[in-house]
Protein backbone atom coordinates (compact mmCIF):
# COMPACT_ATOMS: atom_id res chain seq x y z
CA UNK A 1 0.00 0.00 0.00
CA UNK A 2 2.49 2.63 1.16
CA UNK A 3 6.08 2.71 0.00
CA UNK A 4 8.66 1.82 2.69
CA UNK A 5 9.87 5.43 2.69
CA UNK A 6 6.41 6.89 3.38
CA UNK A 7 5.61 4.19 5.95
CA UNK A 8 8.85 4.94 7.80
CA UNK A 9 8.01 8.66 7.83
CA UNK A 10 4.65 8.04 9.53
CA UNK A 11 6.03 5.45 11.92
CA UNK A 12 8.09 8.25 13.52
CA UNK A 13 4.83 9.35 15.16
CA UNK A 14 4.69 12.93 13.93
CA UNK A 15 0.97 12.75 13.16
CA UNK A 16 0.12 12.54 16.86
CA UNK A 17 1.07 16.17 17.50
CA UNK A 18 1.29 17.78 14.05
CA UNK A 19 -2.08 19.55 14.28
CA UNK A 20 -1.71 20.73 17.86
CA UNK A 21 0.12 24.04 17.38
CA UNK A 22 1.15 26.68 14.85
CA UNK A 23 0.24 26.11 11.23
CA UNK A 24 -0.98 22.61 12.10
CA UNK A 25 -3.43 24.06 14.60
CA UNK A 26 -4.74 26.45 11.95
CA UNK A 27 -5.12 23.53 9.53
CA UNK A 28 -7.16 21.63 12.13
CA UNK A 29 -9.39 24.58 13.08
CA UNK A 30 -10.16 25.45 9.47
CA UNK A 31 -10.78 21.83 8.48
CA UNK A 32 -13.08 21.38 11.46
CA UNK A 33 -14.89 24.59 10.52
CA UNK A 34 -15.59 23.21 7.04
CA UNK A 35 -16.70 19.84 8.40
CA UNK A 36 -19.24 21.43 10.73
CA UNK A 37 -20.89 22.99 7.69
CA UNK A 38 -20.87 20.08 5.22
CA UNK A 39 -21.32 16.89 7.27
CA UNK A 40 -24.77 15.48 7.98
CA UNK A 41 -25.86 15.73 11.61
CA UNK A 42 -24.83 13.11 14.17
CA UNK A 43 -25.27 10.20 14.63
CA UNK A 44 -24.31 9.81 10.97
CA UNK A 45 -21.68 7.21 10.06
CA UNK A 46 -18.33 8.68 8.99
CA UNK A 47 -15.57 6.70 7.29
CA UNK A 48 -12.25 8.49 7.85
CA UNK A 49 -9.84 7.18 5.21
CA UNK A 50 -6.22 7.88 6.05
CA UNK A 51 -7.41 9.10 9.43
CA UNK A 52 -4.02 8.46 11.06
CA UNK A 53 -4.15 8.44 14.87
CA UNK A 54 -7.68 9.83 14.94
CA UNK A 55 -7.11 13.57 15.18
CA UNK A 56 -10.48 14.17 13.49
CA UNK A 57 -12.07 10.87 14.48
CA UNK A 58 -11.82 11.73 18.19
CA UNK A 59 -13.82 15.01 18.07
CA UNK A 60 -16.25 13.53 15.56
CA UNK A 61 -16.96 10.62 17.93
CA UNK A 62 -17.28 13.05 20.85
CA UNK A 63 -19.85 14.96 18.79
CA UNK A 64 -21.93 11.79 18.47
CA UNK A 65 -20.84 10.43 15.09
CA UNK A 66 -20.12 6.76 14.45
CA UNK A 67 -16.57 6.85 13.08
CA UNK A 68 -14.45 4.22 11.39
CA UNK A 69 -10.81 4.99 10.58
CA UNK A 70 -9.18 3.17 7.67
CA UNK A 71 -5.41 3.62 7.47
CA UNK A 72 -2.44 1.72 6.01
CA UNK A 73 -0.10 2.41 8.95
CA UNK A 74 -0.44 -0.24 11.72
CA UNK A 75 0.50 2.18 14.52
CA UNK A 76 -2.18 4.60 13.34
CA UNK A 77 -4.81 1.87 13.31
CA UNK A 78 -3.91 0.86 16.86
CA UNK A 79 -3.99 4.42 18.17
CA UNK A 80 -7.26 5.36 16.47
CA UNK A 81 -8.94 2.10 17.45
CA UNK A 82 -8.21 2.81 21.12
CA UNK A 83 -10.28 6.01 21.05
CA UNK A 84 -13.77 5.91 22.60
CA UNK A 85 -16.44 5.53 19.95
CA UNK A 86 -13.97 4.90 17.11
CA UNK A 87 -13.30 1.68 15.22
CA UNK A 88 -10.21 1.30 13.05
CA UNK A 89 -9.07 -1.19 10.43
CA UNK A 90 -6.13 -1.37 8.02
CA UNK A 91 -6.90 -0.59 4.41
CA UNK A 92 -6.10 1.12 1.13
CA UNK A 93 -8.08 4.08 -0.22
CA UNK A 94 -8.22 2.41 -3.63
CA UNK A 95 -9.99 -0.67 -2.25
CA UNK A 96 -11.96 0.24 0.85
CA UNK A 97 -13.12 -2.56 3.16
CA UNK A 98 -16.64 -1.07 3.20
CA UNK A 99 -19.95 -2.26 1.74
CA UNK A 100 -21.61 -0.15 -0.94
CA UNK A 101 -23.50 2.91 0.35
CA UNK A 102 -22.62 2.07 3.96
CA UNK A 103 -21.45 5.53 5.08
CA UNK A 104 -23.16 8.89 5.35
CA UNK A 105 -19.87 10.68 4.64
CA UNK A 106 -16.34 9.71 3.64
CA UNK A 107 -13.22 11.74 4.45
CA UNK A 108 -10.08 11.39 2.33
CA UNK A 109 -7.69 13.36 4.51
CA UNK A 110 -4.47 11.51 3.73
CA UNK A 111 -4.59 9.28 0.68
CA UNK A 112 -4.78 11.75 -2.20
CA UNK A 113 -1.36 13.30 -1.72
CA UNK A 114 0.33 9.92 -1.44
CA UNK A 115 -0.97 8.68 -4.79
CA UNK A 116 1.29 10.22 -7.45
CA UNK A 117 -0.62 8.67 -10.36
CA UNK A 118 -3.82 10.45 -11.32
CA UNK A 119 -5.56 7.16 -12.12
CA UNK A 120 -4.99 6.01 -8.52
CA UNK A 121 -6.36 9.27 -7.12
CA UNK A 122 -9.49 8.97 -9.25
CA UNK A 123 -9.81 5.38 -8.04
CA UNK A 124 -9.72 6.62 -4.42
CA UNK A 125 -12.45 9.17 -5.14
CA UNK A 126 -14.46 6.45 -6.92
CA UNK A 127 -14.13 4.09 -3.96
CA UNK A 128 -15.32 6.84 -1.63
CA UNK A 129 -18.28 7.43 -3.95
CA UNK A 130 -19.09 3.73 -3.82
CA UNK A 131 -18.91 3.55 -0.04
CA UNK A 132 -21.05 6.62 0.65
CA UNK A 133 -24.84 6.59 0.37
CA UNK A 134 -26.58 8.39 -2.51
CA UNK A 135 -26.60 12.08 -1.64
CA UNK A 136 -23.79 11.57 0.88
CA UNK A 137 -20.77 13.83 1.06
CA UNK A 138 -17.12 13.07 0.29
CA UNK A 139 -14.42 15.50 1.47
CA UNK A 140 -10.87 15.17 0.18
CA UNK A 141 -7.75 17.01 1.36
CA UNK A 142 -4.76 17.77 -0.86
CA UNK A 143 -1.53 19.74 -0.56
CA UNK A 144 -1.15 22.81 -2.77
CA UNK A 145 1.30 22.71 -5.67
CA UNK A 146 3.03 25.76 -4.19
CA UNK A 147 3.24 24.65 -0.54
CA UNK A 148 6.90 23.59 -0.61
CA UNK A 149 7.93 26.79 -2.35
CA UNK A 150 6.36 28.87 0.43
CA UNK A 151 7.56 26.48 3.13
CA UNK A 152 11.11 26.83 1.86
CA UNK A 153 10.96 30.58 2.45
CA UNK A 154 9.11 30.45 5.78
CA UNK A 155 11.38 27.82 7.31
CA UNK A 156 14.64 28.63 5.56
CA UNK A 157 14.91 25.31 3.75
CA UNK A 158 16.24 26.89 0.55
CA UNK A 159 19.67 27.12 2.17
CA UNK A 160 20.00 23.45 1.20
CA UNK A 161 20.48 22.91 -2.57
CA UNK A 162 18.76 19.51 -2.32
CA UNK A 163 15.54 21.17 -1.17
CA UNK A 164 15.78 23.63 -4.05
CA UNK A 165 15.84 20.68 -6.46
CA UNK A 166 12.86 19.04 -4.73
CA UNK A 167 10.81 22.23 -5.09
CA UNK A 168 11.79 22.67 -8.75
CA UNK A 169 10.46 19.18 -9.50
CA UNK A 170 7.25 19.76 -7.53
CA UNK A 171 6.54 23.03 -9.32
CA UNK A 172 6.92 21.28 -12.65
CA UNK A 173 4.85 18.12 -12.34
CA UNK A 174 3.53 18.11 -8.77
CA UNK A 175 5.76 15.26 -7.57
CA UNK A 176 7.49 16.16 -4.30
CA UNK A 177 10.18 13.48 -4.29
CA UNK A 178 12.06 13.20 -1.01
CA UNK A 179 14.05 10.01 -0.69
CA UNK A 180 14.06 10.36 3.09
CA UNK A 181 17.53 11.85 3.50
CA UNK A 182 16.20 14.87 5.39
CA UNK A 183 13.64 14.10 8.10
CA UNK A 184 12.51 17.69 8.60
CA UNK A 185 11.11 17.77 5.08
CA UNK A 186 7.83 16.16 4.17
CA UNK A 187 7.94 12.68 2.70
CA UNK A 188 7.30 11.99 -0.99
CA UNK A 189 3.90 13.17 -2.15
CA UNK A 190 1.85 14.68 -4.95
CA UNK A 191 1.01 18.39 -4.76
CA UNK A 192 -2.17 19.47 -6.58
CA UNK A 193 -2.87 22.55 -8.61
CA UNK A 194 -6.08 24.16 -7.26
CA UNK A 195 -8.23 23.00 -10.21
CA UNK A 196 -7.13 19.35 -10.11
CA UNK A 197 -8.95 17.76 -7.13
CA UNK A 198 -12.41 18.87 -8.29
CA UNK A 199 -11.69 17.51 -11.77
CA UNK A 200 -10.59 14.18 -10.26
CA UNK A 201 -13.71 13.97 -8.10
CA UNK A 202 -15.95 14.73 -11.07
CA UNK A 203 -14.21 12.06 -13.16
CA UNK A 204 -14.96 9.59 -10.37
CA UNK A 205 -18.67 10.32 -10.75
CA UNK A 206 -19.20 12.71 -7.85
CA UNK A 207 -21.49 15.71 -8.18
CA UNK A 208 -20.86 19.44 -7.70
CA UNK A 209 -17.28 19.31 -6.44
CA UNK A 210 -16.03 22.60 -5.03
CA UNK A 211 -12.61 23.39 -3.62
CA UNK A 212 -11.84 25.69 -0.68
CA UNK A 213 -8.60 26.92 0.83
CA UNK A 214 -7.84 25.59 4.30
CA UNK A 215 -5.23 27.98 5.75
CA UNK A 216 -5.24 30.58 2.99
CA UNK A 217 -2.05 32.67 2.91
CA UNK A 218 -1.98 33.37 6.66
CA UNK A 219 -0.06 30.15 7.42
CA UNK A 220 3.08 31.95 6.21
CA UNK A 221 2.91 34.68 8.89
CA UNK A 222 5.02 32.91 11.54
CA UNK A 223 4.93 34.46 15.01
CA UNK A 224 1.95 36.63 14.09
CA UNK A 225 -0.09 33.46 13.53
CA UNK A 226 1.05 32.16 16.92
CA UNK A 227 -0.18 35.39 18.53
CA UNK A 228 -3.58 35.04 16.90
CA UNK A 229 -3.95 31.40 17.94
CA UNK A 230 -3.11 32.31 21.55
CA UNK A 231 -6.01 34.77 21.70
CA UNK A 232 -9.51 33.27 21.46
CA UNK A 233 -11.03 36.52 20.18
CA UNK A 234 -8.38 36.98 17.47
CA UNK A 235 -8.67 33.32 16.48
CA UNK A 236 -12.40 33.79 15.98
CA UNK A 237 -11.86 36.86 13.81
CA UNK A 238 -9.24 35.06 11.72
CA UNK A 239 -11.47 32.03 11.17
CA UNK A 240 -14.40 34.24 10.20
CA UNK A 241 -12.36 36.12 7.60
CA UNK A 242 -10.81 32.95 6.18
CA UNK A 243 -14.30 31.46 5.87
CA UNK A 244 -15.39 34.48 3.83
CA UNK A 245 -12.58 34.04 1.28
CA UNK A 246 -12.18 30.25 1.37
CA UNK A 247 -13.34 29.80 -2.24
CA UNK A 248 -11.73 32.94 -3.66
CA UNK A 249 -9.93 31.61 -6.78
CA UNK A 250 -7.07 34.09 -6.56
CA UNK A 251 -6.12 32.84 -3.06
CA UNK A 252 -6.43 29.06 -3.47
CA UNK A 253 -2.84 28.44 -4.53
CA UNK A 254 -1.48 30.36 -1.53
CA UNK A 255 -3.01 27.89 0.91
CA UNK A 256 -0.92 24.99 2.14
CA UNK A 257 -3.90 22.61 1.97
CA UNK A 258 -7.12 22.50 -0.03
CA UNK A 259 -10.40 20.70 0.66
CA UNK A 260 -12.68 19.47 -2.10
CA UNK A 261 -16.29 18.75 -1.17
CA UNK A 262 -18.50 16.66 -3.45
CA UNK A 263 -21.57 14.40 -3.27
CA UNK A 264 -22.61 11.05 -4.61
CA UNK A 265 -25.44 11.59 -7.06
CA UNK A 266 -28.90 10.73 -5.77
CA UNK A 267 -31.10 8.43 -7.88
Amino acid sequence: MLSPEILEYYERGGERLRLAAGTGRLEFLRTWDVLTRVLPPAPARIVDVGGATGVYARPLAEAGYAVQVIDPVPDHVAAAGALPGVTAVPGDARQLPCPDASADAVLLFGPLYHLPDRADRVMAWREAARAVRPGGVVVGAVISRFASLLDGVVKGYFADPEFVSIVDRALGDGVHLNAGAESRWFTSAYFHRPEEPAAEAAEAGLDAPRTVAVEGPVWTTGTRLTDFLADERLTGIMLDKLRRVEDEPSLLGASSHLLTIARRPSP
